[in-house]
């Protein structure tokens, strides 16, 4: 076994994205590495957007919203059509991502404070476990991270561990970033439905931001600097880069807005939904077109930028060597399913929330404009990248090298696939769909063999189904479910459930 440099990152300083990024400095001996030197040599860019639905892009069969980074990017990329989260949601996932390990079933959960959220799973890393970046690092490769989703920045989260260079892009979403005690609370109540209202508001400064003041623009530009201060680095990089649209907040700059906006609406604007029911909020469904015209509208504008990221990377001369990542971390809902679902409670996990783009651009072309039915997890992006540089965490990693289907390789394909989303889990085969909570409580299982597969449950007709979906569920988490108090989320269906 060889030895390895790698970089523990300092403490995270918060900057916008026009400063430079923070440097992380040597700290310590290497970790133990694997001692290949099996490379292939390649920059590696992983680019990930917050709760994007398939169903919302071109390459996925949309026709009306306005995706021509995607489009070209599929073509030129090998695209996963049964894509899905290993676990939920934002910071589970991360944990997945950047350690290239299994966060299900959620063992040893401990919360940090100083978040908004609080469930199982939603921690940081564990500090002895190894991360991607660290591995990369002690690969010989220059370890960026650009990001504006505001749980990285909670005191006590770990996730620039191995960066050479890190930048917190600051004021998404609920981002704890400008005050909101000087904003007139009685035009923001005329003009917007939700409690996070305000907040939005202070940190985009004002009623009429421009399209600079929403963070995912500043994102993809530092991204941009990244590539750009690293033109000449004779070391390879990694860059890992995202963005927290077109998760809620739900409003898009005016620009993007117009694309889709009906202008004969003329009530609030709603940047969240209830994570509930149209049964429990029927007032909502009147609403729903406006809501989705902003969603489309930061869909549009993460694929504007993202196509600048694209004409940085060929402009920098990278283009050619570099393998692209795109996927997402899970979708929403927007009423349009079986139960009406809103939002993503963890009780409800249709392909709204379930199903996740995933493009893999290889340097050499290969796999360019295939489309893979293999079951594919988030987990298998650390696999692939590490696949790709010959080096992985102390640990190793669980999930899958998708090089191997590009290439024409040897692939082990899975038979099904397994999530827990709080206290609810998920599970997939070619002819089944199920979920319920960890107690097998509010049971749906959906025949994906039918004309129209989430047309009804079908749980209480077929218990044998439902008792596979079990069997595989506990085996993945080792047998035993580790048990936390229920949430609302973990409760919500339908009345007819």
């Amino acid at each position: 076994m060889q030895r390895r440099e790698f970089l523990r990152t300092l403490a995270a300083s918060t900057t916008v994205g026009s400063l430079p990024l923070q440097l992380a400095q040597p700290q310590e001996k290497p970790a133990p590495g694997d001692g290949k030197k099996t490379g292939k040599g390649w920059n590696i860019l992983v680019v990930v957007s917050d709760t994007l639905r398939p169903a919302f892009l071109g390459p996925y069969g949309n026709t009306w919203v306005r995706t021509p980074t995607l489009d070209r990017l599929a073509r030129e990329s090998a695209l996963f059509e049964r894509a899905h989260p290993e676990c939920l949601p934002t910071i589970p996932t991360r944990r997945t991502l950047h350690s290239g390990r299994r966060s299900f079933p959620f063992r040893d959960y401990k919360p940090i404070p100083w978040d908004n959220v609080y469930q199982p799973g939603w921690q940081p890393m564990s500090p002895d476990q190894g991360t991607v970046a660290e591995a990369l690092a002690g690969a010989g490769y220059h370890c960026g991270f650009v990001s504006d989703v505001p749980h990285y920045f909670v005191p006590g989260n770990n996730f620039t561990r191995g960066f050479h260079q890190w930048d917190f892009v600051r004021g998404n979403a609920e981002d704890r970033y400008r005050s909101t005690a000087a904003l007139d609370l009685k035009k923001v109540q005329e003009r917007y439905n939700s409690p996070r209202a305000a907040q939005h508001v202070a940190n985009l400064g004002g009623f009429e931001p421009d399209e600079l003041a929403f963070a995912t623009p500043r994102t993809f530009r530092s991204a941009m600097q990244f590539l750009e201060e690293n033109r000449t680095n004779p070391k390879p990089f990694y860059l890992y880069v995202d963005t927290f649209h077109p998760h809620e907040s739900w409003e898009a700059p005016a620009k993007y807005y117009q694309l889709y906006r009906d202008p004969k609406y003329k009530g609030k604007t709603h940047i969240t939904l209830p994570y509930n029911t149209l049964y429990k909020h029927p007032d909502l469904e009147a609403v729903l077109p406006d809501v989705k015209a902003h969603y489309a509208g930061l869909v549009t504008m993460v694929d504007h930028h993202l196509g600048k990221l694209l004409d940085k990377l060929k402009e920098v001369g990278k283009e050619q060597n570099t393998l692209v990542v795109f996927l997402s971390d899970h979708g929403t809902n927007f009423g349009d399913n079986l139960e009406k679902v809103l939002g993503k409670p963890s009780g409800c996990l249709y392909p709204g929330t379930m199903d996740i783009p995933m493009l893999v651009r290889h340097p050499e072309g290969k796999g360019a404009g295939k489309r893979f039915r293999e079951f594919v997890y988030t987990l298998d992006v650390p696999a692939t990248v590490c696949a790709a540089v010959g080096a992985a965490p102390k640990e190793g990693v669980d999930g899958k090298n998708l090089l191997a289907l590009l290439e024409g390789g040897s692939f082990s394909k899975r038979e099904y696939l397994t999530c827990r989303y709080s206290n609810c889990v998920w599970y997939t085969d070619d002819r089944n769909w199920y979920f319920s909570d960890i107690h097998g409580n509010n049971p749906r299982l959906f025949d994906l063999e039918a004309d129209k597969p989430f047309a009804e449950t079908i749980a209480r007709k077929a218990p044998e189904r439902v008792k596979l979906a079990w069997k595989q569920i506990l085996e993945d988490a080792g047998g035993k479910l580790p048990e936390y108090p229920l949430k609302d989320g973990d409760k919500v269906k339908a009345p007819f459930i």
